[in-house]
């Protein structure tokens, strides 16, 4: 394949923004010859389009939803109880089941949050936005509102922002607020530039104290908006896109508005949602402080 065919892209562009891996890691891919293009061993560099046959590690990649870019993101505020998976053994329910359904796309989530933890969760059609949204690299900080059982001290806070030993490395807030509380019971704010495994939980819980409560409200330069009640998202417009995109170093590309299909089946959505459930008095919703 000619490497100036008109119409074709990257091989690794492609991939990434079919949320096979980031640029690099697709690059990782291509080298150890886990991927082919039409039958042969693919090349750095090599250009392709939907008309290609790719495969990765044996597995097809349809390349025709992505081959024009565009990038839609969902803002979705998680309710405690769902897991972040496509599909669960267990028959537990998941983030994915409250989402639109898309012709020729697919959601990919944005990083993880736990069963327990609530809160802001991005969708977007764009691996290479998620991508780049979750690694550290591009320092995109999550932040967190956490509601802590014990006794928590200026000591303590300040060993929490410096560092601590984890069993997977060091680990630190680059931020920790306090919002109130009565008794033992005390509501902070913390910001993280990480999303290790139950990294807020665990570096807690270092201190001996518990989290009792833990509500993501920021990732980057979005928001939960306070509108959006728990199960609920909304999509983001053309504005909000390109600054979450220009936030990791991504031109802008359209928004593509949903089809016909899509805009029906988003109607039967909507009439089918649960009832989200009530908010608990005095806790907090979402940050709502300027970024650091």
């Amino acid at each position: 394949m000619s490497e100036t065919s008109s119409g074709k892209e990257r091989l690794q562009k492609l991939l990434a923004r079919a949320g096979v891996g980031s640029r690099r890691g697709v690059e990782s891919l291509i080298s150890e010859g886990r991927v082919n293009v039409n039958g042969e061993p693919a090349e750095l560099g090599v250009r392709v389009s939907a008309a290609d046959k790719v495969e990765v590690d044996g597995r097809t990649v349809d390349l025709s939803s992505v081959e024009t870019p565009s990038r839609r993101v969902i803002v979705y505020n998680k309710p405690e109880g769902e897991i972040t998976t496509r599909h669960d053994p267990e028959g537990r329910p998941t983030v994915f089941e409250r989402l639109p359904a898309l012709t020729g796309q697919r959601w990919i989530a944005v990083g993880r949050l736990d069963i327990t933890t609530s809160g802001l969760l991005l969708f977007t059609t764009d691996g290479e936005l998620a991508n780049r949204l979750m690694h550290p690299s591009w320092q995109v900080d999550r932040e967190y509102a956490v509601r802590i059982f014990g006794e928590v001290d200026d000591a303590m806070i300040e060993r929490l922002r410096e560092g601590v030993e984890l069993d997977d490395g060091m680990a630190r807030f680059s931020d920790v607020v306090y919002w109130g509380g009565s008794g033992h019971n005390h509501w902070y704010y913390v910001a993280i530039m990480e999303g290790r495994n139950r990294e807020v939980r665990r570096l807690w819980e270092s201190q001996g104290v518990q989290v009792s409560r833990l509500k993501r409200v920021r990732h980057g330069p979005v928001f939960l908006p306070s509108r959006l009640s728990v199960g609920r998202w909304e999509e983001l417009g053309q504005k909000d896109v390109d600054t979450l995109s220009e936030a990791v170093g991504l031109e802008s590309v359209p928004v593509q508005p949903p089809t016909p299909t899509e805009k029906h089946s988003l109607k039967r959505l909507q009439r089918k949602k649960r009832p989200a459930k009530p908010a608990e008095k005095g806790r907090p919703g979402r940050g709502g402080r300027s970024r650091r």
